[in-house]
Protein backbone atom coordinates (compact mmCIF):
# COMPACT_ATOMS: atom_id res chain seq x y z
CA UNK A 1 0.00 0.00 0.00
CA UNK A 2 1.03 3.66 -0.53
CA UNK A 3 1.82 5.91 2.43
CA UNK A 4 -1.37 7.42 1.36
CA UNK A 5 -3.25 4.56 1.65
CA UNK A 6 -1.97 3.69 4.98
CA UNK A 7 -2.66 7.23 6.02
CA UNK A 8 -6.16 6.69 5.52
CA UNK A 9 -6.36 3.22 7.13
CA UNK A 10 -4.72 4.31 9.95
CA UNK A 11 -7.24 6.74 10.34
CA UNK A 12 -10.38 4.37 10.19
CA UNK A 13 -8.25 2.00 12.70
CA UNK A 14 -7.68 4.60 15.36
CA UNK A 15 -11.87 5.59 14.96
CA UNK A 16 -12.25 1.80 15.64
CA UNK A 17 -9.82 1.72 18.48
CA UNK A 18 -11.56 4.53 20.18
CA UNK A 19 -14.80 3.27 20.47
CA UNK A 20 -13.68 -0.08 21.99
CA UNK A 21 -12.86 -0.28 25.80
CA UNK A 22 -9.38 -0.75 26.20
CA UNK A 23 -8.71 -0.13 30.17
CA UNK A 24 -5.14 -1.60 31.47
CA UNK A 25 -5.72 -5.54 31.74
CA UNK A 26 -8.63 -5.40 29.77
CA UNK A 27 -7.35 -4.63 26.05
CA UNK A 28 -8.15 -7.61 24.95
CA UNK A 29 -10.74 -6.71 22.25
CA UNK A 30 -8.34 -3.64 20.61
CA UNK A 31 -5.88 -6.31 20.50
CA UNK A 32 -8.12 -8.24 18.27
CA UNK A 33 -8.29 -5.09 16.00
CA UNK A 34 -4.71 -4.58 15.88
CA UNK A 35 -4.08 -8.60 14.74
CA UNK A 36 -6.88 -8.03 11.90
CA UNK A 37 -5.04 -4.69 10.92
CA UNK A 38 -1.75 -7.01 10.72
CA UNK A 39 -3.47 -9.69 8.79
CA UNK A 40 -5.41 -7.42 6.07
CA UNK A 41 -2.05 -5.50 5.71
CA UNK A 42 -0.24 -9.27 5.77
CA UNK A 43 2.09 -8.93 8.24
CA UNK A 44 2.99 -12.01 10.24
CA UNK A 45 1.97 -11.19 14.00
CA UNK A 46 2.59 -12.55 17.40
CA UNK A 47 0.53 -12.06 20.30
CA UNK A 48 1.31 -12.38 24.10
CA UNK A 49 -1.48 -11.69 26.11
CA UNK A 50 -2.49 -8.44 25.37
CA UNK A 51 0.68 -7.25 23.03
CA UNK A 52 0.60 -7.51 19.70
CA UNK A 53 3.89 -7.59 17.94
CA UNK A 54 5.67 -8.33 14.59
CA UNK A 55 9.02 -8.05 12.99
CA UNK A 56 9.73 -6.96 9.37
CA UNK A 57 9.80 -9.82 6.32
CA UNK A 58 13.02 -9.38 6.06
CA UNK A 59 14.63 -9.73 9.34
CA UNK A 60 18.32 -10.21 9.93
CA UNK A 61 19.70 -10.83 13.05
CA UNK A 62 22.81 -9.72 12.25
CA UNK A 63 21.45 -6.42 11.99
CA UNK A 64 21.06 -3.84 14.50
CA UNK A 65 17.20 -3.67 15.39
CA UNK A 66 14.76 -0.66 16.23
CA UNK A 67 11.90 -0.97 18.34
CA UNK A 68 8.23 1.46 17.17
CA UNK A 69 6.57 0.58 20.40
CA UNK A 70 3.01 2.08 21.88
CA UNK A 71 0.31 1.38 23.91
CA UNK A 72 -3.46 0.62 23.14
CA UNK A 73 -4.48 0.55 27.20
CA UNK A 74 -6.52 4.12 28.60
CA UNK A 75 -7.00 5.19 31.80
CA UNK A 76 -10.96 5.51 32.58
CA UNK A 77 -12.78 8.52 31.39
CA UNK A 78 -13.69 11.16 34.12
CA UNK A 79 -16.84 12.63 35.30
CA UNK A 80 -16.08 15.69 32.90
CA UNK A 81 -16.57 14.31 29.56
CA UNK A 82 -19.47 15.97 27.48
CA UNK A 83 -18.91 14.01 24.66
CA UNK A 84 -19.21 10.01 24.59
CA UNK A 85 -15.77 8.88 24.97
CA UNK A 86 -16.33 5.62 23.39
CA UNK A 87 -17.39 7.17 20.45
CA UNK A 88 -14.72 8.54 17.53
CA UNK A 89 -16.43 11.73 16.79
CA UNK A 90 -14.60 14.61 13.85
CA UNK A 91 -15.47 18.36 14.29
CA UNK A 92 -13.45 20.98 13.31
CA UNK A 93 -10.33 18.41 12.40
CA UNK A 94 -10.13 17.30 15.95
CA UNK A 95 -11.08 13.54 16.41
CA UNK A 96 -12.66 13.09 19.83
CA UNK A 97 -12.91 9.97 21.84
CA UNK A 98 -11.14 8.35 24.67
CA UNK A 99 -7.65 7.12 24.28
CA UNK A 100 -7.63 9.39 20.44
CA UNK A 101 -4.45 11.59 21.72
CA UNK A 102 -2.98 9.39 24.23
CA UNK A 103 -2.03 7.18 22.84
CA UNK A 104 -3.99 6.13 19.72
CA UNK A 105 -2.81 8.77 17.25
CA UNK A 106 0.88 7.43 18.14
CA UNK A 107 0.12 3.42 17.80
CA UNK A 108 -1.62 3.98 14.22
CA UNK A 109 0.63 6.13 12.84
CA UNK A 110 3.75 3.97 14.23
CA UNK A 111 1.94 0.42 12.90
CA UNK A 112 1.08 2.55 9.57
CA UNK A 113 5.49 3.38 9.55
CA UNK A 114 5.87 0.25 10.46
CA UNK A 115 3.35 -1.55 7.68
CA UNK A 116 5.16 0.97 5.07
CA UNK A 117 8.75 -0.85 5.78
CA UNK A 118 7.21 -4.16 6.50
CA UNK A 119 7.67 -5.44 3.01
CA UNK A 120 11.18 -3.92 2.51
CA UNK A 121 14.49 -5.56 1.59
CA UNK A 122 17.83 -4.59 2.22
CA UNK A 123 17.55 -2.31 5.16
CA UNK A 124 19.67 -1.36 7.30
CA UNK A 125 18.13 -2.24 10.36
CA UNK A 126 15.38 -4.45 11.59
CA UNK A 127 12.13 -3.40 12.68
CA UNK A 128 9.82 -4.77 15.74
CA UNK A 129 6.71 -3.16 16.28
CA UNK A 130 4.93 -3.63 19.84
CA UNK A 131 1.45 -2.26 20.68
CA UNK A 132 1.47 -3.07 24.12
CA UNK A 133 -1.03 -3.45 27.17
CA UNK A 134 -0.67 -2.01 30.47
CA UNK A 135 1.06 1.24 30.03
CA UNK A 136 -1.45 3.36 32.03
CA UNK A 137 -1.20 0.57 35.33
CA UNK A 138 2.63 -0.19 34.75
CA UNK A 139 1.36 -3.47 35.14
CA UNK A 140 3.61 -6.53 34.41
CA UNK A 141 1.88 -8.04 31.35
CA UNK A 142 2.94 -5.08 29.16
CA UNK A 143 5.90 -3.99 27.48
CA UNK A 144 8.36 -5.04 30.59
CA UNK A 145 7.11 -8.32 29.84
CA UNK A 146 8.19 -8.39 26.12
CA UNK A 147 11.55 -7.92 26.23
CA UNK A 148 12.65 -11.87 26.76
CA UNK A 149 10.29 -12.70 23.74
CA UNK A 150 10.68 -10.10 21.24
CA UNK A 151 14.60 -10.06 19.43
CA UNK A 152 16.73 -7.78 21.25
CA UNK A 153 16.66 -3.84 20.98
CA UNK A 154 19.44 -1.92 19.90
CA UNK A 155 17.36 1.46 20.23
CA UNK A 156 13.60 2.16 20.27
CA UNK A 157 11.28 5.10 19.49
CA UNK A 158 7.81 4.94 21.90
CA UNK A 159 5.20 6.64 20.85
CA UNK A 160 3.53 9.14 23.07
CA UNK A 161 2.36 12.46 21.98
CA UNK A 162 5.33 15.00 22.14
CA UNK A 163 4.16 17.42 18.93
CA UNK A 164 6.33 15.12 17.00
CA UNK A 165 9.52 17.25 18.58
CA UNK A 166 12.01 14.72 19.85
CA UNK A 167 11.98 13.75 23.95
CA UNK A 168 15.44 13.22 23.55
CA UNK A 169 15.33 12.12 27.39
CA UNK A 170 12.77 11.05 29.89
CA UNK A 171 12.48 11.07 34.29
CA UNK A 172 12.23 8.12 35.61
CA UNK A 173 9.98 7.46 39.15
CA UNK A 174 10.25 6.07 42.33
CA UNK A 175 7.25 6.00 44.82
CA UNK A 176 8.04 6.07 48.54
CA UNK A 177 6.15 4.99 51.44
CA UNK A 178 7.13 7.31 54.54
CA UNK A 179 6.46 6.95 58.28
CA UNK A 180 6.95 9.80 60.60
CA UNK A 181 6.63 7.76 64.32
CA UNK A 182 5.54 9.06 67.34
CA UNK A 183 4.30 8.10 70.79
CA UNK A 184 0.49 7.57 70.70
CA UNK A 185 -1.78 8.99 73.37
CA UNK A 186 -5.13 10.17 74.83
CA UNK A 187 -5.59 13.29 72.97
CA UNK A 188 -6.66 14.68 76.58
CA UNK A 189 -3.14 14.45 78.30
CA UNK A 190 0.46 16.37 77.42
CA UNK A 191 2.88 15.32 74.28
CA UNK A 192 5.68 16.30 73.42
CA UNK A 193 6.01 13.22 70.63
CA UNK A 194 2.66 13.83 68.87
CA UNK A 195 3.92 12.47 65.02
CA UNK A 196 1.30 14.73 63.49
CA UNK A 197 3.19 17.52 64.87
CA UNK A 198 6.53 16.06 63.93
CA UNK A 199 5.36 15.85 60.05
CA UNK A 200 5.56 19.29 60.50
CA UNK A 201 9.62 19.53 59.83
CA UNK A 202 9.37 16.26 57.95
CA UNK A 203 7.75 17.81 55.65
CA UNK A 204 9.52 21.31 55.49
CA UNK A 205 13.12 18.95 54.89
CA UNK A 206 10.95 16.96 51.86
CA UNK A 207 10.35 21.14 51.00
CA UNK A 208 13.55 22.05 50.74
CA UNK A 209 15.77 19.36 49.94
CA UNK A 210 17.84 19.44 46.77
CA UNK A 211 19.41 16.94 44.68
CA UNK A 212 23.08 17.29 44.00
CA UNK A 213 23.14 16.73 40.20
CA UNK A 214 21.20 18.58 37.96
CA UNK A 215 20.66 17.50 34.34
CA UNK A 216 21.18 19.52 31.37
CA UNK A 217 18.13 18.22 29.78
CA UNK A 218 16.00 17.19 32.64
CA UNK A 219 16.57 19.32 35.12
CA UNK A 220 16.76 18.51 38.45
CA UNK A 221 15.02 15.97 40.18
CA UNK A 222 11.53 16.58 41.60
CA UNK A 223 10.51 15.63 44.53
CA UNK A 224 7.07 16.05 46.44
CA UNK A 225 4.86 14.51 49.36
CA UNK A 226 1.67 14.14 47.39
CA UNK A 227 -0.50 12.07 50.22
CA UNK A 228 -0.33 12.05 54.00
CA UNK A 229 -2.82 9.52 56.07
CA UNK A 230 -2.95 9.44 60.40
CA UNK A 231 -5.33 8.92 63.19
CA UNK A 232 -8.40 6.99 63.42
CA UNK A 233 -10.25 9.27 65.77
CA UNK A 234 -10.24 12.57 67.19
CA UNK A 235 -9.54 11.73 70.89
CA UNK A 236 -6.27 10.04 70.40
CA UNK A 237 -3.00 10.65 69.19
CA UNK A 238 -2.04 7.97 66.50
CA UNK A 239 1.17 6.21 66.35
CA UNK A 240 2.70 7.38 63.13
CA UNK A 241 1.66 9.38 60.43
CA UNK A 242 1.87 7.84 56.65
CA UNK A 243 3.43 10.12 53.61
CA UNK A 244 3.60 8.89 50.30
CA UNK A 245 6.61 10.66 48.32
CA UNK A 246 6.85 11.44 44.49
CA UNK A 247 10.01 11.35 43.31
CA UNK A 248 10.78 12.08 39.68
CA UNK A 249 14.60 10.89 38.76
CA UNK A 250 16.92 12.70 35.93
CA UNK A 251 18.89 10.34 33.87
CA UNK A 252 21.83 11.46 36.47
CA UNK A 253 21.56 9.26 39.42
CA UNK A 254 19.90 5.40 39.21
CA UNK A 255 16.62 4.85 40.82
CA UNK A 256 18.59 3.14 43.23
CA UNK A 257 21.18 5.80 43.93
CA UNK A 258 18.40 8.03 44.90
CA UNK A 259 16.61 5.32 47.55
CA UNK A 260 19.98 5.05 48.98
CA UNK A 261 20.11 8.82 49.41
CA UNK A 262 16.99 8.96 50.81
CA UNK A 263 16.89 6.21 52.99
CA UNK A 264 19.79 7.70 54.44
CA UNK A 265 19.26 11.57 54.71
CA UNK A 266 15.32 11.89 55.01
CA UNK A 267 14.17 12.12 58.38
CA UNK A 268 11.83 9.57 58.59
CA UNK A 269 11.65 6.01 57.43
CA UNK A 270 11.21 5.40 53.88
CA UNK A 271 10.67 2.65 51.56
CA UNK A 272 11.16 2.35 47.90
CA UNK A 273 7.56 0.87 46.01
CA UNK A 274 9.65 -0.31 43.05
CA UNK A 275 12.63 0.67 41.47
CA UNK A 276 11.91 -0.84 37.78
CA UNK A 277 10.86 2.82 36.47
CA UNK A 278 13.99 3.95 35.35
CA UNK A 279 15.08 7.47 33.62
CA UNK A 280 15.86 7.14 29.76
CA UNK A 281 17.60 8.92 27.20
CA UNK A 282 19.23 9.01 23.60
CA UNK A 283 22.74 10.39 22.35
CA UNK A 284 21.56 13.72 20.47
CA UNK A 285 24.40 12.50 18.28
CA UNK A 286 22.06 9.10 17.59
CA UNK A 287 21.56 8.95 13.61
CA UNK A 288 17.68 8.99 14.63
CA UNK A 289 17.66 11.71 16.61
CA UNK A 290 20.02 13.60 13.88
CA UNK A 291 17.57 13.04 11.18
CA UNK A 292 14.47 14.39 12.77
CA UNK A 293 16.21 17.44 13.57
CA UNK A 294 17.50 17.46 9.26
CA UNK A 295 13.65 18.21 9.44
CA UNK A 296 13.14 20.52 11.56
CA UNK A 297 12.40 18.42 14.70
CA UNK A 298 13.63 20.00 18.09
CA UNK A 299 14.66 18.05 21.26
CA UNK A 300 13.81 18.16 24.91
CA UNK A 301 13.47 16.91 27.92
CA UNK A 302 10.24 15.06 29.22
CA UNK A 303 8.87 15.38 32.58
CA UNK A 304 6.15 12.37 32.23
CA UNK A 305 6.87 8.60 32.55
CA UNK A 306 6.18 6.09 29.50
CA UNK A 307 6.81 2.95 28.30
CA UNK A 308 10.92 4.06 27.63
CA UNK A 309 11.54 3.28 31.88
CA UNK A 310 11.29 -0.19 31.14
CA UNK A 311 13.90 -0.21 28.17
CA UNK A 312 17.83 -0.46 28.78
CA UNK A 313 18.68 0.70 25.32
CA UNK A 314 18.67 4.39 24.28
CA UNK A 315 15.11 5.16 23.36
CA UNK A 316 13.33 8.51 21.81
CA UNK A 317 9.89 9.53 22.61
CA UNK A 318 8.37 10.68 19.62
CA UNK A 319 4.35 11.21 18.68
CA UNK A 320 1.48 12.98 17.41
CA UNK A 321 -0.63 14.72 19.29
CA UNK A 322 0.00 16.40 22.76
CA UNK A 323 0.94 15.66 25.98
CA UNK A 324 -1.27 18.37 27.86
CA UNK A 325 -4.96 16.83 26.32
CA UNK A 326 -3.51 13.28 28.16
CA UNK A 327 -5.99 12.12 30.69
CA UNK A 328 -8.57 15.10 30.12
CA UNK A 329 -12.03 15.29 29.50
CA UNK A 330 -13.39 15.16 25.77
CA UNK A 331 -9.44 14.41 24.53
CA UNK A 332 -8.98 14.31 21.06
CA UNK A 333 -6.24 14.57 18.45
CA UNK A 334 -6.31 16.16 15.26
CA UNK A 335 -6.80 14.25 11.97
CA UNK A 336 -3.78 16.07 9.94
CA UNK A 337 -1.64 15.43 13.37
CA UNK A 338 -1.86 12.04 12.74
CA UNK A 339 -1.47 12.36 8.82
CA UNK A 340 1.88 14.28 9.76
CA UNK A 341 2.79 12.23 12.00
CA UNK A 342 3.03 9.23 9.89
CA UNK A 343 5.28 11.32 7.23
CA UNK A 344 7.49 12.21 10.05
CA UNK A 345 8.30 8.92 10.94
CA UNK A 346 8.72 7.72 7.34
CA UNK A 347 11.35 10.49 6.67
CA UNK A 348 13.31 10.13 9.98
CA UNK A 349 13.36 6.21 9.44
CA UNK A 350 14.30 6.67 5.41
CA UNK A 351 17.24 8.82 6.46
CA UNK A 352 18.31 5.86 9.19
CA UNK A 353 17.31 1.96 7.67
CA UNK A 354 17.74 2.57 3.47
Amino acid sequence: MTQKELTYSAIDLLKKLIEIPSFSSEEDKTGDLLAYWCTIHNIEYNRTKNNVWAVNKYFDESKPTILLNSHHDTVYPNNGYTKDPFKAIVEDGKLYGLGSNDAGGCLVALLATFSYFYHQENLKYNLVFVGSAEEESSGPDGLNSMLSIIPKIDVAIVGEPTQMQLAIAEKGLIVFDGKVNGTPSHAAHPNSDNPIYNTIEVLEWFKNYQFDKTSEVLGDVKMTVTQINAGKQHNAVPSAVDLVIDVRVNDKYTNQEIADILEKEAPCKMKPRSLRLNSSSIDKNHPLIEAGMAIGRTTYGSPTLSDQSVLSCQSVKLGPGDSTRSHTADEYIYVDEVEGGIDIYIKILEQVIK
